[in-house]
């Protein structure tokens, strides 16, 4: 049996809580320094606290190291795998295959999809290298994943299945780099591809301030049984810059997705964590930051009319709230405003409007919106009284006090304060009886044996807790100069398998046509990207001109 995992995103320790509470099995989360999104670092200290929290629930904690690393940072990125290791961080993520010389940890090191995992070949390497889990390029069809899972059926392969789609092949793209000094292998990405471009064709300007760039968002959330049948392990859900309420809602929706699948393939699946989560909101990953969501991942398409979120269709049946933002498009721009009093609104006719803010939905994620629990059975003996998880993993108190006989019968009060869990990790699904007396047992005693089962499973549970290590010898890899460090002219600064042609209507494959335009990106500032197209494996490739 396959244990699969959704990955949820976590920009702060906070929010990866909230991500375990609505169903994540395992987060991602970057450090300090050394992750692809330097806007979202954490101390040591609170990425212990979010530990902690996860392995209550056998969730795992993954570390973004995923940053390419300089020779003068060597020892100082050395010296943060070591702590992360010594607070039981579960993984690292990372793009520098140079970390492998280190003396690291036996901490597993998972491949970033910065590393372009995009073939058999590339993943069989890294697991040779040791990787035991492989993140895989975005825009891989499910053939592609079946075949890489063929070829290494003992490697875990991560899957991204919703969130914002870089329009370049992972790792592949130098265009921030190339005209503001700002890496995004460094962690540091510009989103030149949520610009606005002109177009033009042989010189001449053809379309004008488009965002021809910019992609629309993943969201494979009714294709997850497709994509474990083809392999995949780990589902994970972009947006490591998010707020906690895009976490809540996309983490509760693929949750619940998930296990619809796994009930359906019960002797194939099984949930990589523990617990079960009682939401207070039905999910709808419609009300989420979104452009969009792409059709193909394989041959993915841009919302040319903006790089914002537009948010939820608005229908007939939609109910509106005082204070909703409403958006809509009006000669390709787009245009928002607020609904500050419903009944005085009036859509135009012919308009199609988006919701891109809920009021009423935006108080609720606002309050504690979901708990998860991990059922118990509690049995009451004559001489002990011991509390067992859905692990298997056992807390026992000794009964030494001597009781009286009761007038009345006490099976139930004493069921009915056992299960009084409340704030604890636990639910009571089971409580058995089975003194051989009918005794009075003051209900203050219950309170103090249940506190102590709780505090002790609790505990029981971090010591028993499976934590995965990974010895490593360390190994010189070479690899090639960085773009960052050459600045080569004859390196595409992005290559993608978005194509503008295919998105245009343009597809020379599918309008066969005698003349070939020669196609170029202006940004508003003068520079131009020249656009080459491979139309054989159907890859675009961008040059500074």
């Amino acid at each position: 049996m396959r244990q699969i995992e959704l990955l949820a995103p976590a920009k702060t320790t906070d929010i990866g809580i909230e991500a375990i509470r609505h169903g994540a099995d395992a987060v991602y989360i970057g450090a300090y320094a050394f992750g692809a999104r330097a806007a979202a670092g954490n101390s040591v200290e609170d990425i212990e606290r979010l530990v902690h929290f996860a392995h209550l629930y056998k969730a795992k904690v993954y570390v973004t190291v995923n940053t390419l690393v300089f020779d003068k940072e060597m020892q100082e990125v050395e010296r943060l795998i070591w702590q992360l290791h010594d607070i039981g961080v579960d993984a690292l993520i990372v793009q520098d295959l140079r970390l492998l010389s280190l003396n690291l940890p036996p901490i597993p090191l998972h491949a970033s999809t910065q590393m372009d995992n995009r073939t058999p070949e590339k993943v069989q390497m890294l697991a040779d290298l040791g990787f035991p889990q492989v993140v895989l390029a975005r825009e891989l069809t499910t053939a592609q994943i079946t075949a890489i899972h063929h070829t290494c059926p003992n490697t875990k392969l991560e899957v991204f299945v919703h969130g914002a789609l870089c329009v370049c092949l992972s790792g592949r793209c130098n265009a921030s780099e190339a005209l503001f000094g700002r890496s995004a292998n460094r962690g540091e990405c510009a989103q030149v591809c949520r610009m606005a471009f002109d177009l033009q064709a042989d010189g001449k300007t053809v379309m004008k301030d488009k965002h021809l760039l910019s992609l629309k968002d993943n969201c494979q959330i009714d294709h997850l049984e497709e994509l474990l049948m083809a392999g995949a392990t780990s589902l994970k859900i972009e947006g490591r810059l998010k707020d906690a309420d895009y976490v809540k809602n996309v983490t509760a929706a693929y949750s619940e997705a998930l296990n619809k699948v796994i009930a359906k393939h019960p002797d194939d699946f099984c949930r990589a964590s523990s617990g079960h989560v009682n939401l207070k909101f039905e999910p709808d990953v419609r009300k989420s930051f979104n452009r969009g969501f792409v059709k193909d991942v394989s041959k993915p398409d841009a919302n040319i009319d903006t790089p914002k979120s537009m948010g939820e269709p608005i229908t007939h049946n939609t109910v509106l709230h005082n204070g909703d933002g409403l958006c809509y498009l009006e000669r390709g721009k787009l245009t928002g405003f607020r609904v500050n009093n419903t009944d005085a609104f009036h859509p135009i006719k012919g308009v199609q409007y988006y919701r891109n803010q809920d009021m009423e939905w935006d108080r609720m994620l606002s309050k504690p919106s979901a708990e998860r629990k991990i059922f118990v059975q509690i049995d009451v003996f004559d001489n002990h009284i011991s509390m067992t998880d859905e692990d298997g993993l056992t807390a026992s108190v000794s009964i030494q006090e001597t009781f009286e006989l009761a007038r009345t019968h006490q099976k139930e009060n004493i069921e009915r304060q056992l299960s009084k869990l409340g704030d604890t990790i636990f639910e009571a699904q089971q409580v058995n009886v089975q003194l051989t007396k009918n005794y009075f047992i003051p209900s203050s005693l219950l309170s103090q044996w249940r506190r102590q089962l709780s505090e002790t499973l609790t505990a029981e549970r971090l010591k028993y807790y499976p934590l995965e290590r990974q010895a490593h010898e360390p190994v010189s890899i070479e690899v090639d100069e960085p773009y960052e460090q050459t600045h080569d002219k004859d390196t595409p600064v992005m290559l993608s398998k978005y194509c503008i042609r295919r998105q245009l209507g343009m597809c020379l494959k599918e309008r066969p046509t005698p003349r070939k335009e020669n196609l170029a990106l202006k940004l508003a500032n003068g520079t131009s990207f020249r656009l080459d197209f491979d139309c054989k494996d159907c890859i675009m490739k961008l040059y500074l001109q």
